[in-house]
C-alpha cells in the first residue's frame, strides 16, 4: 500500500499536467517477473478517451518511471480508462455518481452479507454512502468498510456518457 502511495505521487502531477485525472492506481506482483502496474485515468473534461490517450499517457509515464525508478525489477505498465462502468474510488465519486446503479462489496458482512447493488442515493456527510436496493429499500454502507464497488453498465448511465454529463 506504501508503495501505491509513492507512485501515485511520483505520476499525479504528470497526469494532471497533461488533463487528466488518476482514477486507480494498481500494482499487482504475481510469480516471477508477471508484475504489473496498472494505471487507469479519465479525462479532466470527462470526454470520453481513445486508445492514442492511453498510448501518450503511457509514454509519458514509462519515462517517468525510467527516470524516477521506484520499483524494483522488471514490471509491465497499463494505462487504461476508467471506461462507463468505472470502479468507484473516492468517496466524491459516489456523489458524482448519484442516481446511477452500483455493485458495492463491503470488507464485513452488514446484515449477513458483503454484496450490495442498487442506485447510488447519497454519499453523507458521516462518511456514509447510502444505497437504494430494490428488494431491501435503502442500505448504509460506512465508506470505509467497502472493499470494492463500481458503476452497472445501464442504459440511463450509457445516456449521461454520451451527453458527458458525468
Amino acid at each position: 500500500m506504501r508503495e501505491n502511495k509513492k507512485l501515485e505521487e511520483i505520476i499525479t502531477p504528470s497526469l494532471e499536467s497533461m488533463g487528466y485525472d488518476l482514477v486507480r492506481l494498481l500494482f499487482q506482483e504475481a510469480d516471477g517477473d508477471n508484475r504489473t502496474l496498472q494505471v487507469m485515468v479519465e479525462r479532466k473534461d470527462r470526454a470520453p478517451m481513445s486508445v492514442d490517450h492511453c498510448a501518450e499517457i503511457s509514454s509519458v509515464l514509462s519515462a517517468l518511471l525510467d527516470v524516477e525508478d521506484p520499483i524494483d525489477g522488471r514490471y509491465c505498465l497499463e494505462v487504461s480508462s476508467a471506461g462507463i462502468d468505472r470502479p468507484l474510488i473516492k468517496f466524491a465519486d459516489y456523489d458524482r455518481f448519484k442516481g446511477f446503479m452500483a455493485k458495492v462489496e463491503t470488507k464485513t458482512l452488514m446484515d449477513g452479507r458483503k454484496r450490495f447493488k442498487g442506485k447510488i442515493v447519497q454519499a453523507d456527510e458521516k462518511d456514509n454512502i447510502v444505497v437504494m436496493e430494490e428488494e431491501n429499500g435503502q442500505v448504509r454502507i460506512p465508506f470505509d468498510d467497502i472493499a470494492k464497488a463500481k458503476l452497472v453498465l445501464t442504459d440511463d448511465l450509457i445516456d449521461s456518457y454520451l451527453k458527458k454529463s458525468v
